[in-house]
């Protein structure tokens, strides 16, 4: 899809115009309007000790002219990324997704984690129709919810149960804005925006584990065939 680029250790998501986006990124968290939700993956060597990671994100945005865009910091390769599409009823969700569960946790309790565990699940979600920003704020909690329930079906067993997401989750969703008040689970848009955002997660999981060896048992393969950061047919 043209509307995603991946320039490692860039990834780029395009969200076809300047839309109200609400995340808790590092890069313009909040509210914020912008054109691009951009991925930095990183290493070890890029963020030592004390180095303050969003000024060095910033200066690595503005340096390749992306200083607008909305940024997540990773250490998942991101030619990894996985997408998934949803319309329902006429309402249209577009998910993109990294996800890495090497500090994944399970709610409410935290596993010691040394710095060779960090992985994170950053997720970009863009909706068609305009919403207020009330229902932005309704639609990240349904990307929240789908997320969970991605993990939660992936099986993934910590000391502390089965894993619902890692210590450093983000999710920025984007939608032009607009009139539409809710889009909760009992509206279209509400299961549209859930389904693409689950099957995303769901699926960039499930590769994460085949990398691992599927540690748990419990995850199925990819399904077979698919192009790993595409979801065409190789």
């Amino acid at each position: 899809m043209t509307d995603v680029t991946l320039d490692r250790p860039w990834l780029r998501f395009d969200l076809g115009q300047r839309m109200r986006v609400l995340s808790w990124a590092l890069n313009r968290p909040g509210f914020a309007m912008a054109q691009q939700v951009i991925w930095r993956e990183v290493r070890n060597a890029d963020l030592p000790a004390g180095l303050d990671a969003r000024a060095w994100l910033r200066a690595e945005l503005m340096r390749t002219g992306h200083e607008g865009a909305i940024g997540f910091l990773t250490s998942r390769d991101v030619t990894r990324f996985c997408r998934a599409s949803a319309v329902v009823e006429g309402c249209r969700a577009d998910c993109v997704a990294t996800v890495g569960l090497g500090n994944a946790e399970r709610i409410g309790q935290r596993v010691p984690r040394g710095p060779q565990d960090w992985g994170t699940i950053n997720i970009a979600l863009r909706i068609g129709p305009g919403l207020t920003r009330t229902a932005l704020i309704e639609a990240l909690s349904i990307v929240a919810s789908a997320r969970t329930a991605a993990i939660l079906d992936a099986g993934l067993e910590l000391p502390t149960g089965v894993a619902t997401g890692t210590g450093t989750d983000c999710i920025a969703v984007a939608a032009p804005p607009g009139r539409v008040a809710y889009c909760g689970m009992h509206t279209p848009l509400g299961e549209a925006i859930g389904a693409a955002a689950y099957r995303t997660v769901l699926q960039g999981a499930r590769y994460w584990q085949a990398e691992q060896g599927d540690p748990t048992g419990n995850a199925p393969p990819p399904e077979p065939g698919t192009e790993p950061g595409t979801g065409r047919k190789m």
